[in-house]
């Protein structure tokens, strides 16, 4: 599951891709008398949901931009999930990848 931290009060879910892995990334807004501010650089993550043909339910996730054009370049949750390596996938879609190896060898 993703992870949860309470910000002025309020739910805030991480600002991570568990597929990907990106991350919120920290820089310099630089003004034009070059002043340096910190800032920070967001991923794009967006709530998608896939249907896996082999598990036969919707998986809805929250992955960035990025990791999406990657799920379809490779045709689909199911086709991806099954050529990634594991250790660069989150616990949650491990545990996927390993129903999915399952499912499919049977």
């Amino acid at each position: 599951m993703y992870k949860l931290y309470i910000v002025n009060g309020n739910i805030a879910m991480s600002k991570v891709c568990p597929l990907t892995g990106k991350k919120v990334l920290y820089g310099n807004y630089v003004s034009h008398a070059n002043n340096k501010t910190r800032r920070r650089f967001m991923p794009n993550l967006q709530n998608v949901s896939f249907s896996s043909e082999i598990l036969g339910t919707q998986l809805r996730i929250r992955l960035s931009t990025n990791a999406l054009r990657s799920v379809e370049k490779n045709g689909g949750i199911d086709a991806y999930l099954l050529k990634a390596p594991a250790n660069t996938l989150s616990a949650k879609f491990q545990k996927i990848k390993k129903l999915l190896e399952q499912k499919a060898s049977a």
